[in-house]
């Protein structure tokens, strides 16, 4: 641990034009741009919205050691409680949603946006550290940094960073080297008492939208941070050991190009098996076919009379038959839980937990 570290404010001094960061640079854009424009081609943008977002909220989690399964996790997202884990975790997902739904109003990203984002995601008014005593430990339970202690000093810190976050003349350099700054910063300050990482890397997502490099806040870093553990822990501490901010931006810019290519397939997939779904069910059940039914299908690997309900405003009895119909087709499996049931998607969960050798044609012929 560097005992003589103090964390400075934002801009950082660094000359990041180096030759491996502008050819990562261009990279990494070019796939960020591609996932962009095939985001779009999704007819409904909750289907990417709700679907990601759980992946990212089980895999951020996890980062933090707080674990639950899919199908533990796609129940409490339709009120079917399993596991605290779950819950958890369920709450990331929620607080992502809810920072976006901020990003699209106000256009900006302020301390209070962060604060209420954090909260969303602890369930508490705890609110940014006031108290001394944060430390950052390593496996062996040893201190490799202090965050800075002051509540004051914390304060200001967390507001310079919003002034560097939405201001784009505070430091001129590329919208994604930005990106890996303000990550390092809001780590690096530690602001709150739990849940900074996870914080983190909500913010990360909500810029790329801020900046307009995505529409949807669609990238999500946390899988390949999973994969890289401990070259995530090591790269912040380089930067305040040895002032190595390339190596800090070039594994984040590293991420955006490995987990763009990833989401990319995984919306070409998605796309695919709701096509199919969507061909199946016209040609099977032309009477109760609708692009409304397809999307609600879609939004949720995990479905409810309830969705259908309120999306295409039917009855129940209603919303019950169609769901029976298509469950008749294979495309739906129906389970029972108490006295309801429950549908899952089998084509996308399956997708998305990531099962082997299952194609979209074989779930639906």
């Amino acid at each position: 641990m560097n005992n003589s570290f103090q964390l400075k404010p934002l801009p950082a001094y660094f000359d990041f034009d180096t030759i491996a960061i502008l050819k990562q640079l261009a990279v990494s854009h070019r796939l960020l741009a591609e996932l962009k424009g095939i985001s779009q081609t999704i007819p409904n943008e909750n289907i990417l919205i709700n679907t990601l977002a759980l992946q990212e909220a089980k895999d951020s989690s996890a980062i933090e050691n707080i674990v639950t399964t899919h199908d533990e996790l796609y129940k409490e997202n339709i009120s079917i409680h399993s596991s605290a884990s779950s819950k958890e975790v369920y709450r990331y997902a929620q607080a992502l949603k809810f920072g976006f739904g901020i990003i699209r109003k106000e256009q900006m990203l302020i301390t209070k946006h962060i604060v209420a984002i954090q909260k969303i995601l602890e369930n508490n008014d705890a609110g940014i550290r006031k108290q001394a005593g944060t430390v950052l430990k390593n496996n062996l339970g040893e201190v490799v940094y202090s965050p800075p202690q002051d509540s004051s000093e914390v304060q200001a810190l967390m507001s310079n960073l919003e002034k560097f976050i939405n201001d784009d003349g505070m430091m001129q350099v590329d919208p994604l080297v930005k990106l890996a700054i303000i990550h390092y910063q809001f780590e690096s300050i530690h602001p709150f008492y739990d849940g900074n990482g996870r914080t983190g890397r909500i913010i990360n997502i909500l810029y790329l939208v801020l900046q307009d490099l995505l529409h949807l806040p669609i990238l999500y870093l946390s899988r390949y941070i999973t994969q890289n553990k401990n070259k995530y822990y090591d790269v912040l501490q380089n930067v305040r050991n040895q002032n190595d901010w390339e190596s800090m931006v070039l594994y984040l810019l590293k991420g955006i190009e490995e987990t763009s290519r990833e989401t990319i397939e995984l919306i070409k997939n998605i796309k695919s098996i709701l096509q199919q779904y969507k061909i199946t069910i016209r040609k099977e059940l032309p009477k109760i076919y609708s692009q409304d039914l397809i999307n609600n299908l879609f939004k949720n690997p995990y479905t409810k009379i309830e969705f259908l309900v309120n999306d295409l405003h039917i009855s129940r009895q209603t919303a019950s038959n169609y769901l029976d119909q298509i469950t008749q087709l294979g495309l739906l499996e129906k389970v029972k839980s108490g006295k309801s049931n429950y549908y899952i998607n089998v084509a996308l969960s399956n997708l998305l937990i990531g099962k082997p050798n299952i194609k979209p044609n074989d779930l639906i012929e």
